[in-house]
């Protein structure tokens, strides 16, 4: 048998790309609030009747959140803006909320207080970000109150295998230097089960940028008009 494995980096032109398509606001933090999709560059509340629990587990998922533990209309107010015209079919299994089929809404008003509203178990202490998926993204560790920036040099490789399992998310696909930040030293063997079992320095190192197989899409690193595209393919034949 024959094994290739390369990882390219592409520059693309996309100008009117933005990886973050769904958020919730007005909630306790990242992982609650109500519900608001991203709708020709401005941000649309959902309506109750259009959104349901397998929708939820899309978009706790997208946020790098666990489960979802509340669904409910008006549990974190109105939306000041318009209310988003379609009704969400996910299956539960989508990366992001705007994968998800949708139908056209029945009844084409979403009453006062209906506005759906969203609450997420909490998100382990290491995160994915800016990667368009919970398995793709720049290293971030939950770390005395705030989320910082994981940095690694020689040993990137274990860093990201810790990280990739960790997440659930598979074995890494690519573990790369992050952009100029520089993050907190993380030094692992590659078998822990997660970071909090690895060694740890206050040495400020390259941040790293992390794929795991457990995506299945090409992913947009950054958030400019220029956006690096990394293609990592793995093909095996005979």
């Amino acid at each position: 048998s024959l094994t290739v494995s390369s990882t390219k980096l592409i520059e693309c032109s996309t100008n009117s790309f933005s990886p973050e398509s769904v958020r919730l606001v007005d909630g306790a933090g990242l992982c609650s609030g109500r519900v608001e999709v991203k709708s020709n560059q401005s941000w649309a509340s959902v309506c109750e009747a259009d959104f349901d629990r397998q929708d939820a587990e899309v978009v706790c998922g997208e946020l790098g959140c666990g489960a979802p533990a509340a669904l409910q209309g008006g549990l974190y107010g109105e939306g000041e803006g318009q209310t988003w015209d379609k009704e969400f079919q996910c299956k539960g299994k989508e990366s992001l909320l705007l994968d998800c089929d949708t139908s056209d809404r029945e009844n084409n008003t979403c009453l006062p207080g209906n506005a759906v509203g969203l609450t997420c178990s909490e998100p382990d202490d290491v995160r994915l970000v800016g990667g368009g998926s919970r398995c793709a993204g720049g290293v971030e560790r939950y770390d005395q109150g705030e989320w910082r920036i994981v940095g690694a040099d020689w040993n990137k490789e274990n860093v990201a295998a810790v990280v990739c399992r960790q997440l659930g998310c598979g074995s890494t696909v690519s573990a790369l230097p992050g952009n100029t930040t520089r993050g907190f030293g993380v030094f692992c063997s590659g078998s822990e089960s997660s970071l909090r079992e690895c060694s740890r320095s206050y040495d400020l190192l390259p941040g790293l940028t992390v794929i795991c197989s457990g995506i299945n899409k090409i992913h947009y690193m950054a958030k400019s008009k220029w956006t690096l595209v990394y293609l990592a393919i793995s093909a095996t034949g005979v």
